[in-house]
């Protein structure tokens, strides 16, 4: 499963910070410890970006493939942002990642940026009409999605699926109708899909002490229904992936395991 290193967040301070400073080593510091931790994408978070994003995201990318090899997931809604960072990607590292295209009309635009630039790129299930009820309401907009990205030329193999994880501490009943959504995504195309989750989202509100436990085991649940990508810290999860992994058989075991 692909781990996308999510700690470059501007929601973070120490990283919102050193956006606002131009400061390397905060930036690299962080993206180093994600890659080594296990991540092999790293989630560059510039939010909203209405001012000055493209410079932002263009800094912010080249400032993290400096030291590390690993592709960006691009993380924004502007778009001219986004267009930005894929100019200045180096896809020696692997292909991007565009974070995201959704069901509202205003997000179709960056499958344009995807097609363009042969980007591969998220497909929030969400659209104007608010927060997706069940499972099957996921699955059909999910369905909207994919039609759309054939439309555009972005092959369905460079489409990764999002449920939409909430917060377990104000929307309890989510958390599993996610779970049955990942099963049901893989089922919407022969391969199936690709899926992919903002973790920690599960665990927003909640104590600090919980936050990793609740994390680590939604992630249990989703891996056996097939998840194959999680925008997480890569520091809090790669013993749970590696653990996952041996007991669905994915990987041999070994008493080192935990080291490979």
């Amino acid at each position: 499963m692909l781990i996308i290193g999510e700690k470059l967040s501007i929601i973070a301070k120490r990283v919102r910070e050193a956006l606002l400073k131009k400061d390397k080593v905060p930036i690299q510091e962080i993206a180093i410890a994600q890659w080594k931790a296990g991540a092999g994408m790293i989630d560059a978070n510039i939010g909203p970006a209405e001012d000055g994003g493209e410079s932002l995201m263009e800094w912010m990318v080249t400032t993290i493939q400096e030291v590390v090899p690993l592709p960006i997931c691009l993380d924004t809604t502007n778009y001219k942002a986004i267009e930005a960072g894929l100019k200045v990607h180096n896809n020696e590292w692997g292909r991007p990642l565009i974070n995201s295209t959704s069901n509202d009309p205003e997000r179709f635009p960056m499958l344009e940026l995807a097609a363009k630039f042969n980007s591969q790129i998220i497909g929030l299930t969400v659209g104007k009409g608010g927060l997706p009820a069940d499972a099957e309401e996921r699955a059909a907009i999910a369905a909207e999605i994919m039609a759309r990205a054939m439309e555009y030329g972005v092959p369905l193999e460079d489409l990764y699926l999002d449920p939409l994880v909430l917060q377990i501490a104000t929307s309890q009943d989510h958390a599993l109708k996610v779970i049955n959504a990942i099963k049901m995504f893989q089922e919407l195309n022969d391969p199936p899909m690709k899926t992919v989750v903002g973790l920690s989202n599960v665990s927003n509100g909640c104590p600090k002490y919980i936050r990793p436990i609740l994390n680590s085991y939604f992630l249990s649940l989703l891996m056996y229904e097939g998840l194959t990508a999680a925008i997480a810290d890569a520091q809090e999860v790669a013993a749970t992936v590696k653990t996952i992994n041996v007991i669905l058989g994915k990987t041999l075991y070994a008493h080192s395991y935990l080291e490979m």
